[in-house]
This record gives C-alpha cells, sequence and structure tokens, in this order.
C-alpha cells in the first residue's frame, strides 16, 4: 500500500480482518494524511479538518475490524449548535444540531417570518438529491456507465419563471437566488459549498447534498482533536498486523504479466505484492506507472487541482466564555469579489469568509484559562505565495466573532498550502472535494479500479471523492473489490 492516509488505513484494516497480509508504505514520518496535529505550549490544534460529518462510515469500520466499538475508543461528542454564522449585514443565527424544527424556529427569528420554511423546503428537495445519490456516490464502486450520473441532475429544482421563460436551478447559486430569495440564506447554503473549495457560481445544483448531510446526520467532534480518530484508526490497523513503514518513499508501481507486482522504494528496494493500492494524487499515480493509469477514453478525467486553505492557529490568554459556539463562519462583505478571487483572475480578496472552531475542550490548552482557536478560509491551490497579508485579514475577520481576540493572542501558527502539499503529497496542497453528480461528470473521481490489474486508488483523490466519510468509504470500497472481486457493488 502507497500512502497511510485515511482512505488507506481504512482499507488496511478491512484488508487485514479478511486475512490480507497488508504492509503500509508512508513517506513521511505519521500516519492520517490531512489530519495532523500541531502542539506547542501546552496548547494543541488539529491542522487538518476539525469537525466530523457522518460519523456512520468510521462506526461501520471499527464494528466490521474488531470488538471495540468507535466510541470505546475516541470521545466523539455532537456539536450543539451546529454552527454560528455572522452574515455580511451584522445578522447572527446559531443553528441547532440536526433539528430541522429548530433551524427553522432559529432562521425565522433571526432573518425573519418566512426563511425558515425557505429552508427547510429546500432541504426536503435536498434530501430527494441524497436519496438519489447517495448509493451511487458514496456506497458502491464507480459506475462503468458513469456517464448517467454526470448527465443527469438529481436536485428537483423548483420551476422558476423569468421573463416568458420557465427555469429551473442548475447551479447552487441559482439554488439560492431563485428558491431561497434572501443574500443570507444563499450565503448559508454557498458557505457548505465554499468550504470545500467549489465555486457556488459553477458548482451543480446536486451540491445541495452537502447541507443536507450536515442537516440530517449532524457535526460531530472528536475530544482532544480529530487527531484523535487518526489515531484510533492506525491502532485498529495495528492490532489487526498491518505493518507500517514510515519514510519509505515509493517511486513506482512493478507490472509483471500485464498486473500489478509490488513496488519500488526510493532506496531501491523493492517489494513483491498481490495487490497494490496506492493512496495518492492522479498525477502521482501516472508518474508511479509504466502506462497511464486513470486516463483515457471513457474514463472520469482526474479533477485540477484548483483550491487549498490557509489555517491560522491561535493561542489566547483568557478562558472560553460560557455558551461560546464551536464553530462560526464569518461570511465575506462581498460575495463576488471573494468568488472572484478564489476563482478568477482578480486580487486576493480582503475580507474573506473565515470558518473560527473553538471547541469547549481542556484537552488542548494548557489550563482553563486559555483557549485554542482555528481560523480556516479556501484559497487557490497555489504554493508558494506569502500568507502574511491574508493572516491578518482573517484575524480581523475572525473579530466579529470574537471581539477582544487581538488583546488575548499570545502566538500565532501558520499552515499554508505548501504545508499541505508537504503532508499529504497533493500538487498545490490542493484538496479533494466530495464527488458530486451532474455537470457532464466534471466533480466525480476516478474509479478505485485502475487500467492496470491488481492495482486500486484509494482516498480523496478517487471515487467516492474528498472529506473524511468520502476517505472512509474509499477504503471499505477497496477492501470490497480486493475481497469479493469485481462483482463487488458495495456496501448493503
Amino acid at each position: 500500500m502507497i500512502g497511510a492516509g485515511m482512505g488507506a488505513l481504512a482499507a488496511a484494516a478491512r484488508l487485514a480482518v479478511a486475512g490480507h497480509r497488508v504492509v503500509v508504505h508512508e513517506r513521511t514520518d505519521t500516519y492520517g494524511g490531512a489530519l495532523r496535529r500541531l502542539e506547542r505550549d501546552g496548547f494543541s490544534f488539529d491542522t487538518g479538518p476539525g469537525l466530523l460529518p457522518l460519523p456512520a462510515v468510521y462506526r461501520d469500520l471499527f464494528v466490521k475490524t474488531g470488538k471495540e466499538p468507535l466510541e470505546h475508543c475516541v470521545d466523539l461528542v455532537q456539536v450543539d449548535p451546529s454552527s454560528r454564522h455572522v452574515f455580511a449585514d451584522g445578522t447572527r443565527v446559531s443553528l441547532p444540531n440536526a433539528s430541522r424544527a429548530g433551524v427553522v424556529a432559529a432562521l425565522d427569528e433571526a432573518l425573519g417570518s418566512g426563511a425558515g420554511k425557505r429552508w427547510g423546503d429546500f432541504l426536503v428537495r435536498a434530501r430527494e438529491a441524497w436519496d438519489r445519490t447517495r448509493r451511487p456516490l458514496l456506497e458502491e464502486p464507480l459506475w462503468p456507465n458513469w456517464q448517467v450520473l454526470a448527465e443527469r441532475e438529481p436536485y428537483p429544482a423548483v420551476p422558476h419563471k423569468r421573463l416568458l421563460r420557465t427555469r429551473r436551478a442548475g447551479t447552487l447559486a441559482e439554488v439560492g437566488a431563485w428558491e431561497l430569495r434572501d443574500a443570507r440564506l444563499t450565503a448559508l447554503l454557498e458557505s457548505h459549498a465554499l468550504a470545500h473549495g467549489l465555486d457556488p457560481r459553477t458548482t451543480p445544483a446536486s451540491a445541495a447534498v452537502l447541507p443536507y448531510m450536515e442537516h440530517a446526520f449532524g457535526t460531530w467532534y472528536v475530544r482532544g482533536g480529530l487527531r484523535e480518530l487518526a489515531r484510533a484508526v492506525y491502532e485498529r490497523c495495528l492490532a489487526r498486523k498491518v505493518e507500517f513503514r514510515f519514510g519509505a518513499d515509493v517511486t513506482g508501481v512493478l507490472e509483471k504479466d500485464g498486473r500489478a507486482s509490488g513496488v519500488e522504494l526510493a532506496d531501491g528496494t523493492v517489494a513483491e505484492a498481490d495487490f497494490v493500492i496506492a493512496g495518492v494524487a492522479p498525477g502521482t499515480l501516472d508518474r508511479l506507472s509504466a502506462q497511464a493509469v486513470v486516463r483515457g477514453d471513457g474514463d472520469v478525467p482526474p479533477q485540477p487541482a484548483t483550491a487549498s486553505r490557509v489555517t491560522v492557529l491561535l493561542a489566547l490568554r483568557g478562558a472560553r466564555p460560557e455558551g461560546t459556539a464551536h464553530r462560526t463562519v464569518v461570511h465575506a462583505a462581498d460575495r463576488e469579489a471573494e468568488l472572484d478571487a478564489l476563482f478568477g483572475p482578480a486580487a486576493r480578496n480582503p475580507r474573506p469568509t473565515v470558518t473560527v472552531l473553538r471547541p469547549d475542550d481542556p484537552e488542548l490548552v494548557p489550563d482553563p484559562e486559555h483557549e485554542a482557536v482555528t481560523l480556516t478560509t479556501v484559497v487557490p491551490a497555489r504554493p508558494g505565495e506569502s500568507c502574511d497579508a491574508l493572516t491578518e485579514s482573517m484575524i480581523t475577520v475572525a473579530e466579529r466573532a470574537i471581539p477582544d481576540l487581538r488583546d488575548r493572542l499570545l502566538w500565532q501558527e501558520v499552515r499554508t498550502p505548501a504545508d499541505i502539499a508537504e503532508a499529504t503529497g497533493a500538487e498545490g496542497g490542493a484538496v479533494p472535494v466530495p464527488a458530486l453528480a451532474a455537470d457532464g461528470g466534471r466533480l466525480l473521481h476516478p474509479s478505485n479500479n485502475t487500467r492496470v490489474p491488481g492495482l486500486f486508488a484509494v482516498g480523496g483523490w478517487a471515487h467516492p471523492g474528498g472529506g473524511l466519510p468520502h476517505a472512509g468509504m474509499s477504503g471499505a470500497l477497496v477492501a470490497g473489490l480486493i475481497v469479493e472481486g469485481p462483482e463487488f457493488r458495495g456496501s448493503q
């Protein structure tokens, strides 16, 4: 196995339980891919994802690979409120976790009568899109006729009369403009796409499943940080006798008699194998293989590396105030300027949308009189650019959620796209997006099978795409394809 990201770890544990000897070669000195941790002066921060949607994927992994369930290995807690939003006009709203009635009431109170109903009706339609795409886009290997997913828009948009024509929303931005009809509700909707580095003006309406997943399955946090989830999966692998070789840089995939037969390492050694699983970006996998692995007529084309993240880690003096929301999204004052800066040729927006994470977790701080805060924003995947000005802008934006932020600041650390590239190997520090239907397949990911028999792709750059739940499912799919063969059709 090449790489020790979360998808690879999930596949390794499942294959070991099925009786395979699994050896993982990881070029860095640790496991977990993007799930890293920074520790300094008694503070601890996640430098990758900070929240876990759809924990059922990892609950299933632990059920299928041992006696101890997930909750016995990590302290999994539901975040409530799910999120707090600070909109451009100063309006603020806190949204309860996994409660449609609570969310409707909160939106009506904050945004005015009728806002909650429009959002609630949207979630009903989003559920239809989820029901239509859940299995093919999350639980099953990519269909050979994946073009069916690419051509059909699963979101049942409401007919909208515009001049003399009746139209239906085809993009997320159109859903917001035509169905939600409130700039703040539109910002709420689009923030779910923006968090994945997607432009709502071009992202298909099928992305409605992103807010629906959070609404239906809740938002979760792992006590001690999401790095603890990586630790738990890694320890489950060790318990199932998976072998790890860190600092082992794979330079090539070996082939014999037309199929993968092992890997070659940078030190010239060779590791033979019946199957090779690669948790790397498609371009990297192509360079490792003697033939083009995931490109060709009829294949899903690899996604371009477009968006990354900048994360600012803040050590604050003073206790976390009672009643503070775990997650606050501070929306950009100028939506179009932000989108143009991210997805067009314009200069970087000086006031981006910033997500502020303030966990109520004593394990992250040296004592109760300090607070660990994480700020995150989306940026283009352009390594090498200075983030100094952006960091200052992010802190200024975050002051709308934490007014005394600068007075309390002890020190800060910044994680850039270059750091993500170092941790994950992704070009430009790009972060893969979840697979989405429609739009000609632009947001689908290459199949877990490759053109080389015996060689499989796992992780965020393979089906079903980026995000912790999707990475976990990619591991389940690859394990199923190896154990059961081509007839494997996914979890039941």
